[in-house]
């Protein structure tokens, strides 16, 4: 492994450490169940083993949280981030290190998107209902459009860069950076990432150190700042954790491919659904 590998592995396991410590301390706080239940399982599992697989877990899950009235809007946000945040780590531990791209690219996107993480969890954590939901709302439907671009192959296919310099750097950076804030409300990394990166000129196969390895390390530090304002729901965080990584190592050592193009569709009617669920719920709301 090269200095930059090590060095994310480094800060990887120091922020998982810090967010352990923090659910259990929250968890010691406050009267909320930590008792994993099975609904909350299964839609980890589920959605770990597509965000494996490329597609994404943030936009299913709100989806899956939504259609099925598992987890009160205002809360998914944080659910999400302390939830989903061991996949994220197991997926960066398999594919940060067994895909070689420049070190201080990934060094430094993955640095960026951690910093907007750590600042967009702070105001996200303190945002009304009505906000959250329409910015989850508003959320899933860019998510639904990226998804449906994706796959009628609407959007570009990349180029073959491994790095980028100049300006290409800085704006994968800064990009990545509103990623990261993004990602606090619930609007995944992955496929915008990806897009970005095809549209840049860099290898389809160079987005996955950069974007599986920022939301290892956002995660974490996003879930300590819900965890501190106790944002989030704790029973399906737990849930999520423990069924994750047995959707992660499925598709990760077993499956590890599939034609997913009806898969997508399927996600994006689904997430739609949301999208319009969030936006009406919002209109309801009053707070």
């Amino acid at each position: 492994m090269n200095a930059a590998q090590i060095g994310f592995f480094i800060a990887l396991g120091v922020s998982a450490l810090f967010l352990a410590m923090a659910w259990v301390r929250a968890a010691r706080l406050g009267p909320e169940s930590n008792r994993p239940t099975l609904g909350a399982m299964a839609v980890g599992a589920l959605t770990s083993f597509l965000d494996t697989l490329g597609i994404g877990s943030f936009a299913p899950t709100t989806a899956l949280f939504k259609l099925f009235h598992m987890v009160k809007d205002e809360l998914i946000p944080g659910t999400l981030n302390v939830g989903l945040a061991a996949s994220g780590v197991a997926e960066a531990t398999i594919f940060v290190k067994s895909i070689e791209i420049d070190p201080a690219l990934l060094a430094a996107t993955i640095s960026s998107a951690a910093l907007g993480a750590w600042l967009g969890a702070g105001v996200v954590s303190r945002l009304p209902r009505r906000a959250i939901q329409i910015g989850m709302g508003v959320a899933l439907l860019i998510a639904a459009c990226v998804f449906a671009a994706v796959t009628r192959h609407m959007l570009p296919g990349g180029g073959d860069a491994l790095a980028l310099s100049g300006w290409k750097f800085g704006v994968a950076v800064g990009a990545n950076f509103v990623l990261g804030a993004l990602m606090t409300l619930g609007i995944g990394l992955y496929a915008p990432c990806m897009i970005l990166l095809a549209l840049l000129g860099m290898q389809p196969i160079a987005a996955f150190p950069i974007m599986m390895g920022s939301c290892a390390l956002l995660q974490p530090i996003a879930g300590i700042k819900f965890l501190a304002t106790r944002r989030l729901d704790f029973s399906a965080a737990i849930s999520m954790t423990l069924a994750g990584l047995f959707g992660v190592g499925i598709a990760a050592f077993i499956v590890k491919s599939l034609p997913l193009e009806w898969l997508r569709y399927l996600v994006i009617i689904v997430v739609a659904y949301a999208a319009f669920a969030m936006l009406r719920s919002a209109r309801r709301s009053t707070t």
